[in-house]
């Protein structure tokens, strides 16, 4: 289950929009919603590129991607 809340702090601290990342991912805007508000799941290469391009760290990734 993903942790919404603090996934969307990343994305806001980015300052990119959420088309753009969901382009990086190879999503639509609304597939990539539907992962953020977890109706989908996010596959293991989907996590590694929004690590990568929101810069999230190891500790926030294992909070935002496996959330209880």
């Amino acid at each position: 289950m993903t942790n919404t809340t603090l996934l969307e702090q990343y994305i806001q601290k980015s300052g990119y929009k959420k088309s753009f990342i969901a382009e990086q991912l190879g999503l639509t805007v609304y597939g990539f919603m539907l992962k953020v508000n977890n109706k989908s799941e996010f596959k293991a290469n989907e996590m590694t590129i929004l690590c990568k391009v929101l810069k999230i760290n190891a500790k926030d990734k294992e909070a935002i991607f496996f959330a209880k």
